[in-house]
């Protein structure tokens, strides 16, 4: 593996996330981000609250930062896809941290910026 992304595959892979803030998106409490890394190229699926199924496919583009397409359908049957990019962070307990900034691509319009935490293996 390129060293180069090593710190993205030690921080993310089969991990899984929660969300910390999120004012402007549709995950929010009980969504739960797990991630898969392999080289540069990051996956996960989501679900949980108002995400039925959600899936991610990406890249680590530096040692700390990501950029990811999302696509989901939602508990009210919509289907909704977007672009983020994002960057790696760890807090003071030790986890891992994420903050991206993003946008919608289809099913809806806007976008904002949101974090996430690690959650306790």
């Amino acid at each position: 593996m390129d060293s180069h992304f090593s710190q993205v595959s030690e921080r993310l892979h089969n991990r899984r996330f929660a969300v910390a803030n999120n004012a402007h998106g549709l995950s929010g409490a009980g969504t739960v981000f797990h991630y898969q890394v392999e080289g540069n190229a990051i996956s996960s699926t989501y679900q949980g609250g108002r995400i039925r199924l959600g899936h991610q496919v990406g890249r680590a583009t530096g040692p700390d930062t990501i950029e990811l397409l999302f696509h989901c359908l939602t508990t009210d049957d919509e289907l909704l896809c977007g672009w983020s990019r994002g960057t790696l962070g760890v807090d003071q307990a030790g986890r891992t941290t994420l903050s991206f900034v993003w946008g919608w691509l289809s099913g809806a319009t806007g976008g904002g910026e949101s974090s996430y935490i690690e959650l306790a293996a």
